[in-house]
């Protein structure tokens, strides 16, 4: 997943800024990146952001590299966030916290155990969100006015799912505000042609 720096100065287009982390899931990711670079049209609509550039290891094994670091990253257009069994550990990274509450103004989505950074960094309090069902008590933790249990939710520019498969709705969503509804339905209609 890394892109060379001469191509990714020629893509003058919106960037959704993606946080990655060991024990990312590599579905919820996929469909992320996926959505985002055929509704930009180019490989560099959406970056992958880390602390470091160093690899690491999803979920399922794969190996990775972030592709820019946050204090690198150029102002993001909008972001996603992937979930996984590693979240919870990356919900306590200080640079991530500050990320996505730096950025939280921005249209966001996030999916299933990706719910929990974006708690941490103080983005849910007073929203309207879904996510898994094994979660639910600790969403209440973060102060949101609504934790709708295995549901997709769009609060204003928020839009959280309960993440695997449903993270492309969270996708989806955060496209359509970039893109255009019609950029975001033709990717739903690729991805769903195989």
């Amino acid at each position: 997943m890394s892109d060379s720096a001469p191509e990714a100065a020629l893509y003058e287009g919106p960037v959704v800024a993606i946080p990655v982390y060991a024990g990312v899931s590599e579905l919820e990711l996929g469909l992320m990146l996926t959505v985002c670079r055929l509704c930009a049209g180019d490989p560099n609509g959406a970056r992958t952001v880390n602390r470091s550039r160093a690899s690491i290891v999803t979920a399922g094994g794969l190996v990775t590299t972030p592709q820019v670091l946050y204090a690198a990253m150029p102002e993001p257009a909008a972001l996603l966030v992937p979930g996984g069994p590693g979240a919870a550990k990356a919900a306590r990274d200080p640079l991530s916290r500050a990320f996505l509450a730096a950025h939280a103004h921005l249209p966001t989505g996030a999916a299933g155990r990706g719910l929990l950074l974006l708690g941490e960094a103080g983005t849910l309090k007073d929203r309207e969100v879904g996510g898994p069902e094994d979660l639910t008590d600790t969403l209440w933790g973060y102060g949101p006015a609504q934790v709708r249990a295995a549901d997709t939710v769009t609060d204003h520019q928020l839009t959280t799912s309960p993440g695997g498969l449903r993270a492309l709705e969270t996708a989806l969503a955060v496209a359509a505000a970039l893109w255009g509804q019609d950029a975001a339905a033709a990717a739903d209609q690729r991805i769903r042609a195989g």
